[in-house]
């Protein structure tokens, strides 16, 4: 039996795709979640339903933030590696919940990071953080750089990735286990999130509901594909840094499609035209997201290959097929 590799938030989009690939290749894997209803269970559950039959997958259900049950988990199973993406998401949720993020985001990456610290050996945390740091910066030629300030989230939500990457910098530091943080760009899919535009619009383009089109349809976002980011998350966590660093790497399709693009897209995919009501931006949002992916390619080869509307085809026929629609 190797040495189980423990990767939190299995039960979401990420860490379900990342869990199988692990399994995939041989490894031993120790699935973590709390479960919670942020989004409906039940999606989580089938995702969870699919590691049925694999003898070297255990899952536990816990809160990440239950520092003891994480730092025992670490400890009885002689742990070297997590790749740490549990978390709470959204980043409209957090202006309504704020507290959720406190605990999730902070307390339970303090949590991760103080059983690592303390696990003999230890080789390397890869976490998740997010594109959101950047906050709402222009649109230029380039894409967005890791060696940029990031110092102007403009939700809660990115205060709290942004803080996360400052604590595993002073951890890094201070107790020298290897950490990387992988900032990830609008990441979709099959088994994709609900609170995601390009599930929700489908799921209301279906019921021949209207979408509402924030930021009257000027957004534009780095879509990436869930295969290429799950690549590029393996990636980064057979290249660790040196003991005692701590970095930072967009993870991304370093290829922004502007919102009405990908509706138009969308509804190519699913046969259908949405109706479609245009909003003001809200509160929270950036107008475009852009991945500079060269550090990533340099370390690992990352490469996406998995254009949107391809990506999107395979997200709705997963679709069509998972809630047996038509």
């Amino acid at each position: 039996m190797t040495v189980p590799i423990i990767v939190t938030g299995a039960a979401g989009f990420i860490g379900h795709a990342v869990a199988h690939h692990l399994l995939a290749r041989g490894e031993s894997v120790i699935g973590v979640d709390v479960v919670n209803d942020y989004y409906d269970p039940a999606l989580k559950e089938a995702r969870l339903a699919t590691f049925e039959g694999h003898d070297r997958f255990s899952f536990v259900r816990c809160d990440i933030a239950d520092a003891a049950t994480i730092a025992k988990l670490v400890k009885d199973n002689g742990v070297r590696r997590v790749v740490h993406l549990a978390a709470q998401a959204g980043v409209r949720y957090s202006i309504e919940n704020p507290f959720a993020y406190e605990r999730s985001n902070l307390a339970g990456h303090l949590s991760v990071m103080e059983a690592c610290r303390h696990a003999p050996d230890f080789e390397h945390l890869v976490y998740a953080s997010s594109s959101s740091v950047y906050g709402d910066k222009p649109m230029g030629g380039e894409g967005f750089t890791e060696d940029e300030p990031a110092m102007s989230p403009v939700s809660l939500y990115a205060a709290t990735k942004r803080a996360c990457e400052l604590m595993s910098q002073s951890y890094a530091t201070l107790y020298g286990f290897p950490q990387t943080g992988l900032r990830f760009f609008t990441v979709y899919g099959p088994w994709g999130r609900p609170d995601m535009a390009y599930f929700s619009f489908t799921q209301k383009i279906l019921k021949g509901e209207s979408i509402e089109v924030f930021g009257n349809g000027k957004m534009a976002r780095d879509f990436t594909y869930i295969d290429d980011i799950v690549d590029g998350i393996i990636g980064a966590l057979d290249n660790p840094p040196a003991k005692g660093e701590h970095r930072v790497l967009n993870i991304g399709d370093s290829h922004p499609v502007g919102l009405m693009e990908m509706i138009e897209t969308l509804e190519k995919a699913i046969g259908r035209e949405a109706v479609k009501v245009m909003r003001p931006m809200q509160p929270g949002d950036v107008t475009a997201t852009y991945a500079d992916v060269s550090k990533l390619h340099a370390l690992t080869g990352y490469k996406p290959k998995v254009m949107l509307a391809e990506g999107l085809q395979r997200f709705a026929d997963w679709y069509l097929s998972h809630y047996k629609v038509g």
